[in-house]
């Protein structure tokens, strides 16, 4: 029995396990991150996408420093793998983003994976990308407690009732 349980909660942020150790995921966020700088969307799992999404957003704040900052430099030597993307990265992205103020991504969620593993999936994409936009489902329907309300509230009192 221990005598003091709150010593054992854990504090910070705690990585994902993804991969055959630390080595192998790290060596996986840059590739995901790299393929996301050259194609600015792509399609992977999503808790791929939940822990590329701190690090791509992280990269843009550092390109932001500009070129000429050495840890600037640093960053984008080590998570680009493909060394043609820094230039891609400091004077195409970052300029795109010199107004806004962190949370450069977008993340949707996709159908599950079919073949073997049911896998969720998502789509993570830089704002403001060339590529033709996603369609977005919207699950507004008349099951919805809104409408449902607003459905009671017509039938109790026809004639007062606003027409939208």
């Amino acid at each position: 029995m221990r005598l003091f349980p709150c010593l054992l909660v854990a504090h910070g942020r705690v990585a994902r396990r993804m991969g055959l150790g630390p080595r192998s995921r790290l060596d996986m966020l840059r590739n995901l991150l790299t393929a996301l700088v050259r194609h600015e969307r792509i399609e992977t799992t999503w808790a791929r996408a939940d822990e590329l999404r701190f690090y791509a957003d992280k990269i843009i704040d550092y390109g932001k420093c500009g070129d000429r900052d050495e840890k600037a430099m640093k960053m984008a030597d080590f998570w680009l793998t493909e060394k043609d993307l820094i230039h891609k990265l400091f004077k195409i992205m970052v300029p795109r983003f010199n107004l806004h103020n962190g949370n450069y991504t977008n993340m949707y969620q996709i159908p599950n994976r079919e073949n073997l593993d049911r896998a969720k999936m998502a789509v993570i994409e830089y704002k403001g990308n060339p590529l033709p936009p996603l369609p977005v489902h919207r699950k507004d329907n008349e099951k919805t407690l809104l409408n449902q309300l607003l459905l009671g509230y017509r039938l109790d009192n026809p004639l007062q009732a606003p027409s939208f």
